[in-house]
């Protein structure tokens, strides 16, 4: 049975969860963009850009950059998944505790674009003004 777009999405999901970089620059085409909004919270606690270019750079960072934020508790509540052609549609509200111990809980809307079975972009939303609050107790 072939697989479908939503359920190539929801494998990626799962991948991303281990940590894994040679595991999830598999799910993604070598030449894959992760599109987030300029100055996020969490590219800016980072240090990283909000626009990642290449497998492997994405992989990196789902591996290693976002847990030296998002340090423990991480949880992904999906409240929608919708798949049309080439594109899936994920919403999602993400909870954890940062590394500085504090609480984050914020909501997501991602917008996987796959080719050949595999993400070749992806674009995230989130209420950056809130991810700005949570991660330094100050709006941008």
């Amino acid at each position: 049975m072939a697989r479908t777009n939503r359920d190539i999405v929801q494998h990626a999901w799962r991948t991303f969860s281990e940590h894994d970089t040679g595991k999830i620059a598999a799910v993604f085409t070598d030449d894959a963009e992760w599109l987030a909004p300029d100055g996020n919270a969490t590219a800016v606690a980072l240090g990283v850009p909000s626009h990642m270019i290449g497998s492997e750079s994405i992989a990196r960072f789902l591996a290693n950059d976002f847990p030296r934020l998002f340090a423990r508790d991480v949880t992904v509540t999906f409240t929608g998944f919708y798949a049309a052609g080439d594109r899936v549609i994920v919403e999602e509200t993400m909870s954890a505790t940062l590394a500085n111990g504090n609480a984050y809980v914020n909501d997501y809307c991602f917008v996987f674009e796959l080719r050949d079975e595999l993400i070749h972009r992806v674009r995230e939303y989130m209420d950056t003004a809130r991810g700005h609050r949570l991660v330094f107790g100050e709006a941008p």
